[in-house]
């Protein structure tokens, strides 16, 4: 069987070839795999709910005796009734079970197997792409047009709709597993419930921590060379108690991250392409970092680097001071930005 690509799993699950009765699903959000799996299995029964019928097995065990999952597959369902042997994730290999449910004839039974995050030329995902019996399913962290589908169906089938810009936040500060999306979405409808439609205050009352956009405000003002900014954050962040430590942790990781996103620049790739690498970042950050790669350079930055790094070190050896030393720092950091 051909290799499936990953932007081709849902047609090849709405159109399986008849001859198929292994689905191998894999990669690296866990939550797509079991959410995909436990479609595949459940859809191919009459009676999800029926131990008899969905059975249930660990990766360890079949790994530990690789006859047993033949067994299973082999065995007559109750009244002639269809079979689905659902197969969790385990680091050990059972291709060779796999291998030898492959060899035989599968009657009126699926085997949908959870792989995990295997690589390429792991022995059961080799074995899946080769079988004309088998389909290795990749599941990665949804983006772009895939995620805007999960939200706009599961709202909508929750009776709600959206805003525009609300779900473009929405979006932005969903992805990187199935499961989590799955989860705010089920927060975000609950708070929103007895309204029909979900609205950007919405999104943000769920979706954002509000302590860490203040660090980050504080953290932008700095790289940004805006000390009105800055002093105003600081002094909400000092009200709220938030440790010296961890601003200036959070300022390092934001400086490297810029390193590494300048040396890009520098490598001549333009701005905006290397701005899309950077998934990570909440929507509203975006235009600061730009603007932020726009201004320093790959030494300055360096430079900003090392003063925080040692910053870190002052302020656990004179812990005291740490609040001053984080002030003195960000400030040296935004004069520096200013230049």
């Amino acid at each position: 069987m051909v290799a499936v690509k990953a932007g081709d799993v849902d047609g090849a699950l709405r159109r399986p070839d008849p001859r198929v009765g292994v689905f191998l699903f894999y990669g690296p959000d866990m939550g797509l795999i079991n959410e995909r799996a436990r479609m595949v299995a459940e859809r191919a029964v009459d009676d999800p709910s029926d131990p008899f019928q969905l059975i249930r097995i660990d990766g360890d065990d079949i790994a530990a005796d690789p006859a047993r999952l033949a067994d299973e597959a082999g065995t007559m369902g109750l009244f002639g009734s269809k079979r689905a042997i659902w197969v969790k994730s385990t680091s050990r290999n059972i291709a060779p079970a796999v291998d030898g449910v492959l060899k035989g004839e599968l009657q009126d039974t699926v085997i949908v197997i959870e792989g995990g995050d295997i690589q390429k030329s792991s022995p059961l995902r080799t074995l899946c792409e080769r079988s004309q019996k088998a389909l290795a399913l990749p599941c990665y962290a949804d983006t772009g047009r895939d995620l805007g589908t999960v939200v706009d169906e599961t709202l909508k089938a929750n009776g709600f709709s959206i805003q525009r810009e609300a779900r473009t936040a929405l979006i932005a500060s969903l992805g990187g597993d199935r499961l989590a999306t799955r989860g705010e979405l089920a927060k975000l409808m609950l708070y929103a419930h007895g309204q029909s439609e979900i609205t950007l205050a919405d999104v943000d009352a769920i979706m954002s921590d509000v302590s860490s956009l203040a660090m980050d405000a504080v953290i932008d003002a700095a790289f940004a060379g805006e000390g009105t900014g800055l002093e105003v954050g600081s002094r909400r962040l000092a009200a709220e108690g938030v440790n010296a430590s961890v601003l200036l942790g959070a300022a390092l990781r934001h400086a490297l991250m810029l390193l590494t996103a300048r040396l890009s620049v520098e490598e001549g790739r333009p701005i905006p392409a290397v701005m899309e690498t950077l998934r990570s970042l909440h929507f509203r950050r975006k235009p600061l970092v730009e603007r932020h790669l726009q201004r320093w350079t790959g030494g300055s930055l360096r430079n900003a680097i090392a003063l925080l790094q040692a910053s870190l070190l002052q302020t656990r050896r004179l812990a005291d001071l740490d609040d001053t030393i984080a002030a003195k720092t960000l400030l040296d950091i935004a004069r520096a930005a200013r230049r």
